[in-house]
Protein backbone atom coordinates (compact mmCIF):
# COMPACT_ATOMS: atom_id res chain seq x y z
CA UNK A 1 0.00 0.00 0.00
CA UNK A 2 1.58 3.22 -0.84
CA UNK A 3 2.37 5.57 1.89
CA UNK A 4 1.46 9.44 2.50
CA UNK A 5 3.23 11.90 4.24
CA UNK A 6 1.97 13.30 7.57
CA UNK A 7 2.29 16.46 9.14
CA UNK A 8 4.52 15.34 11.59
CA UNK A 9 6.66 14.01 9.11
CA UNK A 10 5.98 10.30 9.55
CA UNK A 11 4.62 7.83 6.62
CA UNK A 12 1.25 6.29 6.96
CA UNK A 13 -0.92 3.80 4.80
CA UNK A 14 -3.93 4.84 3.73
CA UNK A 15 -7.05 2.43 2.38
CA UNK A 16 -7.89 2.53 -1.44
CA UNK A 17 -10.18 4.73 -1.63
CA UNK A 18 -8.70 7.62 0.36
CA UNK A 19 -5.52 6.91 -1.26
CA UNK A 20 -6.90 7.49 -5.05
CA UNK A 21 -9.69 10.66 -3.27
CA UNK A 22 -5.89 12.20 -2.39
CA UNK A 23 -4.57 11.21 -5.85
CA UNK A 24 -7.02 13.09 -7.52
CA UNK A 25 -6.96 15.94 -5.14
CA UNK A 26 -3.48 16.69 -4.56
CA UNK A 27 -2.55 16.60 -7.83
CA UNK A 28 0.04 19.85 -8.05
CA UNK A 29 2.03 20.47 -5.01
CA UNK A 30 0.41 24.23 -5.23
CA UNK A 31 -2.73 22.78 -4.03
CA UNK A 32 -1.33 21.34 -0.64
CA UNK A 33 0.63 24.82 -0.10
CA UNK A 34 -2.84 26.65 -0.75
CA UNK A 35 -4.39 24.14 2.02
CA UNK A 36 -1.38 24.72 3.87
CA UNK A 37 -0.79 28.24 3.70
CA UNK A 38 -4.82 29.12 4.27
CA UNK A 39 -5.26 27.27 7.58
CA UNK A 40 -1.52 28.70 8.58
CA UNK A 41 -3.26 32.09 8.01
CA UNK A 42 -6.33 30.99 10.21
CA UNK A 43 -4.24 29.58 13.00
CA UNK A 44 -2.20 32.46 13.02
CA UNK A 45 -4.82 35.43 13.23
CA UNK A 46 -7.12 32.82 16.05
CA UNK A 47 -3.32 33.13 17.98
CA UNK A 48 -2.84 36.52 17.75
CA UNK A 49 -6.50 37.30 18.49
CA UNK A 50 -6.23 35.16 21.88
CA UNK A 51 -2.73 36.72 22.59
CA UNK A 52 -4.80 39.86 22.76
CA UNK A 53 -7.32 38.73 25.25
CA UNK A 54 -5.27 37.01 27.37
CA UNK A 55 -3.09 40.02 27.85
CA UNK A 56 -6.29 41.44 30.00
CA UNK A 57 -5.40 38.35 32.65
CA UNK A 58 -2.42 39.47 34.63
CA UNK A 59 -0.62 36.42 35.58
CA UNK A 60 3.13 35.67 35.70
CA UNK A 61 2.47 33.66 33.12
CA UNK A 62 2.42 34.24 29.33
CA UNK A 63 -1.44 32.66 29.22
CA UNK A 64 -1.82 32.98 25.84
CA UNK A 65 1.41 31.32 24.40
CA UNK A 66 0.31 28.56 26.82
CA UNK A 67 -3.34 28.22 25.73
CA UNK A 68 -2.48 28.01 21.78
CA UNK A 69 -0.33 25.73 22.29
CA UNK A 70 -2.63 23.55 24.76
CA UNK A 71 -5.53 24.04 22.79
CA UNK A 72 -3.68 23.55 19.38
CA UNK A 73 -2.42 19.93 20.98
CA UNK A 74 -5.90 19.57 21.79
CA UNK A 75 -7.58 20.29 18.06
CA UNK A 76 -4.47 17.96 16.58
CA UNK A 77 -6.12 15.11 18.42
CA UNK A 78 -9.52 15.63 17.77
CA UNK A 79 -8.36 16.02 14.02
CA UNK A 80 -5.91 12.47 13.80
CA UNK A 81 -8.66 10.62 16.21
CA UNK A 82 -11.69 11.83 13.27
CA UNK A 83 -9.50 10.67 10.42
CA UNK A 84 -8.04 7.49 11.89
CA UNK A 85 -12.23 6.83 12.91
CA UNK A 86 -13.83 7.93 10.63
CA UNK A 87 -14.43 9.61 6.64
CA UNK A 88 -15.43 12.71 8.20
CA UNK A 89 -11.89 14.10 7.90
CA UNK A 90 -10.16 13.79 4.40
CA UNK A 91 -7.13 14.25 3.59
CA UNK A 92 -7.36 17.74 2.54
CA UNK A 93 -8.86 18.34 5.79
CA UNK A 94 -6.63 16.97 7.72
CA UNK A 95 -3.97 18.86 5.75
CA UNK A 96 -5.79 22.16 6.51
CA UNK A 97 -5.88 21.47 9.89
CA UNK A 98 -3.25 19.91 11.17
CA UNK A 99 -0.51 21.04 9.01
CA UNK A 100 -1.80 24.49 8.28
CA UNK A 101 -3.76 25.83 11.53
CA UNK A 102 -2.03 24.07 13.94
CA UNK A 103 0.87 24.85 12.70
CA UNK A 104 0.41 28.34 12.84
CA UNK A 105 -1.84 28.62 16.15
CA UNK A 106 0.67 26.68 18.25
CA UNK A 107 4.30 28.19 18.96
CA UNK A 108 6.90 26.30 20.38
CA UNK A 109 9.43 29.22 19.60
CA UNK A 110 7.42 31.72 21.92
CA UNK A 111 7.34 29.24 24.50
CA UNK A 112 11.55 29.24 24.48
CA UNK A 113 11.73 32.47 24.00
CA UNK A 114 9.21 33.67 26.88
CA UNK A 115 10.82 30.67 29.20
CA UNK A 116 14.24 32.20 28.16
CA UNK A 117 13.31 35.57 29.50
CA UNK A 118 12.03 34.12 32.93
CA UNK A 119 15.47 32.42 33.50
CA UNK A 120 17.07 35.50 32.27
CA UNK A 121 15.27 37.33 35.32
CA UNK A 122 15.95 34.67 37.37
CA UNK A 123 12.56 33.91 37.95
CA UNK A 124 13.71 29.95 37.73
CA UNK A 125 10.81 28.46 39.54
CA UNK A 126 8.45 29.93 36.74
CA UNK A 127 10.57 29.13 33.94
CA UNK A 128 10.86 25.30 35.07
CA UNK A 129 6.97 25.28 35.97
CA UNK A 130 5.52 27.15 32.89
CA UNK A 131 7.65 24.74 30.68
CA UNK A 132 6.59 21.38 32.17
CA UNK A 133 3.10 22.65 32.63
CA UNK A 134 3.25 23.38 28.65
CA UNK A 135 4.29 20.11 28.14
CA UNK A 136 2.63 18.05 30.49
CA UNK A 137 -1.01 20.16 29.49
CA UNK A 138 -0.35 19.69 26.16
CA UNK A 139 -0.06 16.72 25.89
CA UNK A 140 -3.08 15.83 28.38
CA UNK A 141 -5.19 18.34 25.88
CA UNK A 142 -3.77 15.79 22.60
CA UNK A 143 -5.16 12.47 24.31
CA UNK A 144 -8.48 14.53 25.42
CA UNK A 145 -9.08 15.50 21.96
CA UNK A 146 -8.62 11.60 21.15
CA UNK A 147 -10.39 10.01 23.68
CA UNK A 148 -13.45 13.00 23.07
CA UNK A 149 -13.55 11.49 19.58
CA UNK A 150 -13.50 8.15 20.93
CA UNK A 151 -16.70 8.73 23.36
CA UNK A 152 -18.56 10.29 20.41
CA UNK A 153 -18.36 7.20 18.43
CA UNK A 154 -19.37 5.30 21.42
CA UNK A 155 -22.43 7.37 21.71
CA UNK A 156 -23.96 6.47 18.59
CA UNK A 157 -22.04 9.33 16.56
CA UNK A 158 -22.45 11.85 18.85
CA UNK A 159 -22.51 14.77 16.61
CA UNK A 160 -21.67 13.23 13.65
CA UNK A 161 -24.73 10.86 13.52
Amino acid sequence: MPLVEMSNGNQRSLPGEQRVRLRRSMRFPWEACLLVGCGGFAGSVARYLLSLASQRVSIDWPLGTFLANVLGCLVIGIVMALSVRAETVTPEIRLALATGFCGGFTTMSSMIYETSDMARDSEYLHATLYTLASVFVSLVAFFVGITLVRLLFKMGGGLWS
